[in-house]
């Protein structure tokens, strides 16, 4: 119960809700029955949406890096710098497995999609034992719906399971709450976006009920002289027995009477195609994923594939990056512990698939004496560290020559040479 509400229940003052009207339809009653009304004229659920291929791609390609990055709770230093602390009871939890049947990249993965597809995002609930976090439980939307009351301005939690007991209260700190970035909560990002991934389901059932019969009418096969109706009906039968489905393509025998026409493509079908493409492009920016992601590649791109990557970190990943974060510090962690103490995804991940970029990265560090050698073993290779890699020196200047400190003021002759 939030402090507005316990203040209104010692003032005696009752609220009273009315009842959504019938001309609210587009919003309490369709999602009452788990529907959207699309101008398309498909209905668009979460579970609708994920049939449609560039929306899985978009919800994949960020959930999925989500998941696959470290997460780590860093202590705060006090000359500003951090370092991991891994002796915090919150490291595992976080970085290995918040639950015994879960590992931490499942868990991550599976409550940022939830994020991005259901009404009001993705929740998880913390077990607590003697008042510290023991375990973290993502509760799934298909088994039990989660009612977010935002009538008193502080959020307030209820589950229901089912339809026949009634729903459950949860207190605010015992539920992590990953916000959609719907401007809408009660709709989510599907809701809002339901007529452009309506459009892409239409246009690929289109195409599919169209490839199911043989792809497009390739011509017309005509009769000669005069046809009763059940001659017509037999005739078409025969021709889909012999040349529809599977066996389209095959050699057309045709009696004396009978002629074959074959048909092209028309501007109709180009348009077609262009209107997949467009479809593709609509929900790549209402993701804000950029288009190749979405394996979209015929057109030429201006920039490089850096810049590309770049773009998709900013600005569809740190977004949901940094919320997931910080409601993990404000239910994980004491008001005490925030200020000593700090949850973050390692975006040094990405640079994984790249070894030249990656070493070139580690060697610049190390150079410029923001690493040391073995720091830069461990994070860019997984290394462990040798004897006298602690030292933070530049290989590029005279101390890593004759007389140095590297070699132990060993003159080789090296300067001379």
């Amino acid at each position: 119960m939030s402090f507005a509400t316990r203040l209104k229940s010692l003032l005696g003052i009752v609220e009273t809700k009315a009842a959504p009207s019938l001309a609210d339809a587009s919003g309490f009653y369709f999602g009452l029955f788990g529907a959207s009304p699309t101008l398309a004229g498909v209905t668009v659920t979460p579970h609708t949406a994920m049939t449609c291929a560039p929306v899985a791609c978009a919800v994949r390609s960020i959930s999925e890096a989500a998941g696959s990055l470290p997460l780590h709770i860093y202590k705060r230093l006090p000359d500003g710098g951090k370092e991991k602390a891994t002796d915090h009871p919150l490291y595992s939890l976080l970085h290995d497995a918040p639950n015994n049947f879960a590992p931490a990249a499942l868990f991550r993965t599976q409550l940022m999609a939830d994020a991005l597809l259901q009404p009001y995002g993705g929740f998880a609930q913390i077990v607590r034992v003697d008042g510290k976090p023991y375990e973290l439980l993502r509760l799934d939307p298909r088994l039990s719906s989660i009612v977010v009351d935002y009538s008193n301005f502080e959020p307030a939690y209820a589950i229901k399971a089912d339809g026949k007991n009634p729903a459950r209260e949860i207190p605010a700190a015992e539920i992590i709450h990953i916000p959609t970035p719907a401007y809408d909560p009660s709709r989510g990002l599907v809701g809002e976006g339901r007529d452009v991934i309506a459009l892409a389901l239409v246009l690929e059932r289109h195409a599919s009920r169209l490839f199911g019969n043989a792809a497009r009418p390739s011509g017309v096969l005509s009769l000669k002289g005069t046809m009763t109706e059940d001659t017509l009906k037999n005739a078409k039968a025969a021709w889909q027995a012999s040349q529809g489905g599977d066996k389209s393509g095959g050699t057309a025998v045709l009696p004396a009477d009978a002629s074959w026409q074959a048909l092209t493509f028309n501007s109709v079908d180009s348009q077609f195609l262009e209107m997949r493409t467009y479809a593709v492009a609509e929900i790549a920016r209402l993701f804000r994923v950029p288009l190749h992601m979405l394996m979209q590649v015929d057109r030429a791109q201006p920039r490089s594939i850096e810049s590309i990557g770049q773009e998709f970190l900013s600005q569809a990943l740190l977004p949901r990056l940094k919320s997931f974060e910080q409601e993990l510090e404000l239910k994980l962690l004491t008001p005490e512990e925030r200020s000593q103490y700090a949850i973050e995804f390692n975006i040094d991940g990405f640079a994984r698939a790249d070894l030249l970029a990656r070493a070139q990265a580690l060697s610049a560090t190390v150079s410029a004496r923001i690493l040391n050698p073995n720091e830069a073993r461990q994070i860019g290779f997984g290394l462990p560290a040798y004897e006298g890699g602690d030292v933070f020196e530049n290989f590029n200047t005279s101390s890593a020559h004759a007389g140095g400190a590297l070699n132990a003021g060993n003159d080789n002759n090296q300067e001379a040479a």
